[in-house]
């Protein structure tokens, strides 16, 4: 993790359910992450790939249950990731979906 262990004061926004002083970068990053990466912005996505490896953000892509299925898609088209490799509920129900 790269910067000093806490969430900067204007990513309040994204946070707005939760206390962010409490939120700890690195005991909490899987939840921040995919927060970030379905509701953030370009600042937003530049602080968290300074805070977090690619390889953090990869793993927490392929396995977060709780990215939308644009985001999971824009994220696995971004890590070169295939299908199989999402945990996503939302990508399988859209595969699903699709089949009906």
């Amino acid at each position: 993790m790269a910067n000093n262990g806490k969430i900067p004061v204007w990513m309040q926004v994204y946070f707005w359910d939760v206390s962010r002083e409490e939120l700890d970068p690195q005991q909490h990053r899987e939840f921040i992450i995919t927060r970030l990466l379905n509701e953030g912005d370009q600042r937003s996505l530049a602080w968290l790939f300074k805070t977090y490896t690619k390889e953090i953000i990869k793993d927490t892509v392929k396995s977060s249950r709780g990215l939308s299925v644009k985001t999971a898609r824009c994220w696995q088209n971004y890590f070169g990731l295939k299908e199989e490799e999402l945990c996503c509920t939302g990508i399988r129900l859209a595969r699903a979906e699709r089949l009906f």
